[in-house]
């Protein structure tokens, strides 16, 4: 699929209202002047970068969607930079890190499908050129604070082997949120070290983003990853913030709210370390989820849930796991006071367009990277622009799905097979399929879907699942009648 940027860079008419607005336009200008020609000016300071990822947040969870949940922070830094109205993930965790990481989609290297299991000994591919060895050569300091789930079973895979001058936080998916454990064994690291502290993780882990700030050296700039593994399951929080929430009755409801408020509160302490030490005006921040809110338990995660699974993706449709609109088009913001205006950036951006963005504004070079998916989406972020007119929303041999223009192709080939398409301009939330009606878009997508599968790289989850699968313990009638309850005393 040609992913080739086209000349269609009209200004949505509210971003545009903004920016010719006195004051604000000089500053949007003399900001963004100096990134002009395809390249950063010497002069112009290069951003510390505060990139921040939710762990499966329902688009519709957040105060500036409108939701009753709790995040002053965030709202603010919505109604102070741009709220990303078509920004995309791909549909599960493992990929869209990948992605991001990469400015690849992960159909290039065999993330396309899943997550990497806990008992899966693969990883991302160490052949691949990551974002944050782009910077660390551009001389920024690099951090991951949070979540990986881009390979544990091997130190190779590990972030301080990919680019990271530090780590600290959980390698795997999931885990719980008191104990730091997965399948009851610890998964919280400082670096490439194993330890075991007591709190609540997204408690900690703002307090070490907090630290990383009051301790860095401003002269030096910064890319920090602050990836949450809030709000995903198992749905526990401090019981303060589940008083916040009392008057909500349903329990997994409750918690998921509290987890959000508690993670947008450690956010909150962030931004005000950057207030007192005068990094706020020359800071990029990114915030989004990593994929759709859980509506299926089917992606819930590898521990039990019970009840009504909480996320909220209205408008959009379903969730984590799907190729719908609520499984990709995810809750976003940028801010960068100055540089980027208040407003809602409506241009169609992927995650895999954060990496040559962000290599572009700080002088990175891509130089050893494989042929990128991504493309530079500061002029969608900054200046209103429409920013991409093609999309692969992920590609496996199971289903695919793309975008090209309003036009959106869903194809399950698994027997019964289903094809759908959408006018995403005129139906967003996916209610009609247009597929009976445009025959001809039909066969030109499928064609397109069908030409990134001949180049795919086979799926890494489904050896790991064979292998799991084919080495599993025998199981006896005797074992499952006790797992039943059911066996004679």
């Amino acid at each position: 699929m040609n992913d080739a940027p086209k000349n269609n860079t009209s200004p949505a008419p509210h971003r545009r209202d903004v920016l010719t607005g006195g004051a604000g336009f000089l500053a949007a200008i003399a900001g963004l002047s100096t990134l002009a020609s395809g390249a950063r000016a010497a002069e112009a300071p290069r951003p510390h970068i505060l990139y921040i990822v939710a762990d499966d947040l329902g688009f519709a969870d957040v105060g500036f969607h409108g939701s009753d949940i709790k995040t002053p922070n965030l709202d603010r830094l919505a109604a102070q930079g741009a709220k990303l109205g078509q920004f995309y993930t791909q549909p599960m965790c493992t990929p869209t890190r990948a992605a991001l990481l990469t400015g690849r989609y992960p159909l290039r290297y065999g993330l396309q499908t899943g997550v990497i299991p806990s008992g899966a000994s693969y990883g991302l591919a160490t052949d691949e050129y990551l974002l944050p060895q782009a910077l660390k050569e551009a001389g920024y300091r690099t951090a991951l604070v949070g979540k990986w789930h881009l390979g544990h079973a091997d130190t190779k895979y590990w972030p301080r082997q990919r680019g990271f001058d530090s780590f600290y936080g959980p390698l795997v998916g999931e885990i719980d949120h008191f104990k730091h454990e997965a399948h009851g064994v610890t998964d919280w690291y400082r670096d490439n070290e194993l330890v075991k502290e007591e709190g609540y993780d997204t408690t900690l882990l703002g307090t070490e983003a907090a630290r990383l700030l009051e301790n860095h050296d401003p002269a030096t700039p910064l890319f920090l990853y602050l990836a949450f593994t809030a709000p995903h399951t198992p749905y526990q929080a401090p019981q303060p913030y589940l008083d916040l929430y009392a008057h909500i009755q349903d329990p997994a409801r409750r918690a998921y709210a509290a987890m959000i408020t508690a993670m947008d509160d450690e956010i909150g302490k962030v931004l005000a370390v950057l207030d007192a030490r005068g990094l706020r005006d020359n800071t990029l921040i990114i915030f989004h989820s990593d994929n759709g809110g859980t509506r299926n338990k089917m992606f819930a995660g590898e521990g039990a849930v019970t009840g009504e699974l909480p996320p909220n993706n209205t408008p959009y449709r379903d969730g984590k796991g799907t190729l719908y609109e609520g499984g990709t088009r995810v809750v976003a913001l940028a801010n960068w006071p100055g540089r980027i205006a208040p407003g809602t950036a409506e241009g169609v951006m992927h995650v895999v367009d954060m990496l040559p963005t962000l290599a572009k504004l700080t002088g990175a070079r891509l130089d050893r990277s494989k042929p990128l998916d991504g493309r530079d989406a500061w002029p969608a972020l900054a200046l209103g622009k429409a920013g991409r007119d093609e999309m692969v929303y992920n590609v496996e041999p199971t289903q695919g799905a793309i975008r090209d223009g309003q036009w959106k192709l869903v194809w399950q080939v698994v027997l019964p097979p289903k094809i759908e398409l959408f006018d995403l301009a005129a139906d967003p939330s996916e209610t009609t399929d247009l597929s009976a009606r445009h025959p001809e878009k039909v066969s030109e997508l499928q064609g397109k879907v069908v030409e990134l599968a001949r180049t795919m790289a086979p799926p890494l989850f489904y050896a790991a699942a064979l292998k799991s699968t084919l080495s599993a313990p025998l199981s006896t009638p005797g074992a499952a009648l006790y797992e039943m309850g059911l066996e004679d005393d």
